[in-house]
């Protein structure tokens, strides 16, 4: 099965090692991520786990295979193609200390998206979690339950999830200069337009997407500043979902 390896795919590069990937390469179809494999998968609902839309680099079999590595866990992650409709992938109101700027999910009645949800044991969900600072007082994401009709999940024509969990950042996230939330548009792009947009974000971070990345890298305080001045220079707003934490999850 050489063909099904992530490396063979062109899915083995993990956004955390490659920030300017962000948020990482998705698969072209549902598989089951096995180790440094990706296998086909039939079974596109998976009762007895806990179903999760991916909007960021959770999404990418490569930085799902490092948090479950780095955490001892080897078992196989169902990862399931839909279409969802009434949410959108947004920008994160933080600096992660990985060194980009993540996706976040927000509100967005009538827009469909192809999204992936990936089907977590517990332990898995654990691991999930944790990576998301869910557990921390302060952590920058909450798991928060959507459920159907609010946000529709269909794995196949006719097959509709009554709802599934996401991570809401904490922060908020970015808006567009109209007040809407602004959707994510890879990682180089959005941060050259922040950079260029802020004199303040230059003098942080440097004025390329190279420099951002290797100075917002595992400097925590760094990253913390930059997270204040998206405040401070008005660039926040709700993602919609606020009030589904703590819903369930």
């Amino acid at each position: 099965m050489e063909h099904l390896t992530l490396e063979t795919l062109g899915l083995a590069e993990a956004p955390r090692d490659h920030p300017l990937l962000y948020p990482g390469v998705w698969p072209r179809e549902s598989g089951l991520l096995d180790g440094d494999r990706m296998l086909p998968l039939d079974v596109l609902v998976h009762p007895g786990r806990t179903p999760v839309l991916a909007v960021g680099s959770n999404a990418s079999p490569a930085q799902l295979r490092h948090k479950m590595t780095e955490s001892g866990i080897r078992s196989p992650i169902p990862m399931v193609k839909a279409r969802v409709t009434g949410l959108d992938v947004g920008v994160s109101a933080h600096v992660s200390r990985l060194g980009y700027v993540s996706a976040s999910p927000v509100e967005a009645p009538g827009t469909v998206r192809e999204l992936f949800v990936t089907w977590l044991d517990d332990e898995q969900l654990a691991v999930i979690d944790a990576s998301e600072g869910v557990p921390l007082p302060d952590g920058n994401y909450r798991r928060a339950w959507l459920p159907a009709p609010d946000v529709r999940i269909e794995p196949a024509p006719g097959v509709v999830l009554p709802g599934a969990y996401v991570y809401v950042n904490r922060h908020g996230v970015l808006h567009d200069g109209t007040g809407a939330p602004r959707t994510h548009p890879g990682q180089r792009p959005l941060l050259t337009e922040l950079l260029v947009g802020s004199v303040r974000l230059r003098k942080l971070f440097g004025v390329t997407p190279e420099e951002f990345c290797a100075r917002a890298r595992a400097d925590r305080r760094l990253c913390e500043r930059g997270t204040r001045l998206f405040k401070d220079e008005k660039l926040v707003t709700a993602s919609g979902l606020e009030r589904y934490q703590g819903a369930g999850g």
